[in-house]
């Protein structure tokens, strides 16, 4: 398989990781919002946030282990 177009479905595969990151810098702000609205609820905000980072988190890791595979599965062919 040609190297270059390698290197592009890694790059592709590399954009899950910024979407992953821009997602959860949003979801903490958001949620650091929220407490300075409601200090009280903090602990319900808290819970819910690290679900929610859970979940993003898992598709950067899917993205991460996708792009290894491309590269070390398809670029040892």
């Amino acid at each position: 398989m040609d190297l270059g177009l390698l290197a592009i479905g890694v790059g592709i595969v590399a954009l899950s990781l910024l979407g992953a990151g821009l997602g959860m810098g949003m979801a903490v702000s958001k949620a650091m919002e929220a407490v300075g609205r409601q200090p009280e609820a903090s602990g319900k905000i808290n819970q819910i946030l690290l679900v929610g980072l859970a979940m993003v988190e898992s598709v950067a890791i899917y993205g991460f282990v996708t792009a290894l595979l491309v590269i070390f599965v398809l670029g040892a062919k």
